[in-house]
Parts: C-alpha cells; structure tokens; sequence
C-alpha cells in the first residue's frame, strides 16, 4: 500500500494513553500524557470531546521518541500551511511540536511536544521563572505518567478558549490546597492579564485568592 502523505487537510485518528504508554514504555526519555487528555486522566473523566492527544518529552528526549514509533509512522513538521518530515529539516530549524502520521491510515495520530527542564525539575518553556519538581509536575496514572492538572491549566491560562474555560471549570474543584495555591500564584505573576487572573486576584476580586485567605 502507497504511504498517504499528510496534507492540511489530514483528519486525526488519535492513539490511546495505553497505546502510547506500550509503545515508550522501554524509552529511558522523560515523556508524558500532556493537555486536555491529561486533565481527563487526572479526573477520571471526559471533560469534553478531544481531537487530538498529546505527549511531552525535553529537547534531550525528542528524537528518541520519535524513533520509537514503528515503520508505519512518520514525523513531520509544520511550515507554513505544508509538513516537512522531521528528518528534512534544515539544521536549527525548530523541531517543535511533531506530529506523528499514521501512513497506513492517513491520519494524525499523536503530537509531540517539546518543554523545558533540569535533572530535577519541569521549567515552564514561556518563563522559566516558573519551576516544579518532577514527581508534582508528572504524575504517576495508572501507571502512565501524565502532566499535573495545575501545569496544564497554566499552559492555557494564556489565551483561554471557550473550551479551556470548560477544562478549568471542572478541573479546579478538584486540586489540593498546594496545587490550587501554585496555580494562582502561576496564573498572577507569569500570565497577570490573562482573562483567568481576574478570578484570583485579590482584593480586586470578589473571592481572594486562596493563599491569601484567612484560615479559621
């Protein structure tokens, strides 16, 4: 069977986390479940339809992830409304995101991203003056390892879309006292004009935020 290039119009047929898991689960790379899906995991439910699913990996652990994927997949870029395969790319160009290619099927079925850390702790790429130790910025899911509620809501906490407002919604009751008080934090001083600052800012807000409220 002829391979079926991607094109802007190529529709996604996402892996599951369990099938991802299976296939990286040799890697010694740093790697987890990322965005909306990770939410989900944390929740133990669909917040919403998903069209696609991430992974992240660091710059260290990028190729070998791809590389892990078999012969029916291939990694591609994107440029400017076509798709370069990674292997392509002109040196320092920016391999990031990848989007891995079911040829057989013809569909998207995985993007990988690339974020930011040390031996000890997960950098936030868009500042680094925002920083958690591994074991609270990926946790342990059944067995996957998947992004922190808290760090993913950060990541939309930029720009939020209508749908990130539904993520957030149904995230936020959930996250302990520690996770709560560092995405607040996160939210007024990397991102303080985000739409989502408002609701945390305190004494402007109608609610302080929640490390700054009096305990009784």
């Amino acid at each position: 069977m002829t391979p079926i290039p991607p094109t802007p119009e190529t529709v996604w047929a996402p892996l599951s986390a369990a099938e991802i898991a299976d296939t990286l689960r040799r890697s010694p790379a740093r790697w987890w479940i990322s965005g909306g899906v990770a939410l989900d995991r944390w929740l133990g439910r669909d917040i919403r339809a998903r069209a696609n699913i991430d992974i992240s990996t660091t710059t260290s652990g990028l190729a070998e992830i791809v590389t892990l994927f078999p012969s029916r997949y291939s990694a591609w870029l994107a440029d400017r409304g076509t798709f370069i395969r990674v292997e392509d790319a002109a040196e320092g160009d920016d391999l990031h995101p990848v989007l891995i290619h079911d040829d057989a099927r013809g569909a998207w079925v995985l993007q990988v991203n690339v974020e930011d850390g040390t031996d000890r702790a997960w950098v936030y790429k868009r500042d680094p003056r925002l920083q958690l130790p591994w074991d609270r910025a990926v946790l342990d899911i059944d067995g996957i390892p998947t992004g922190a509620p808290e760090v993913q809501l950060v990541w939309k906490a930029l720009r939020p879309r209508p749908e990130d407002e539904l993520d957030k919604d149904a995230v936020l009751p959930g996250l302990s006292d520690e996770a709560r008080s560092w995405w607040e934090r996160a939210i007024l001083t990397i991102h303080p004009h985000s739409t989502w600052s408002i609701h945390v800012r305190s004494p402007f807000a109608p609610a302080k935020a929640s490390w700054n409220r009096s305990r009784h």
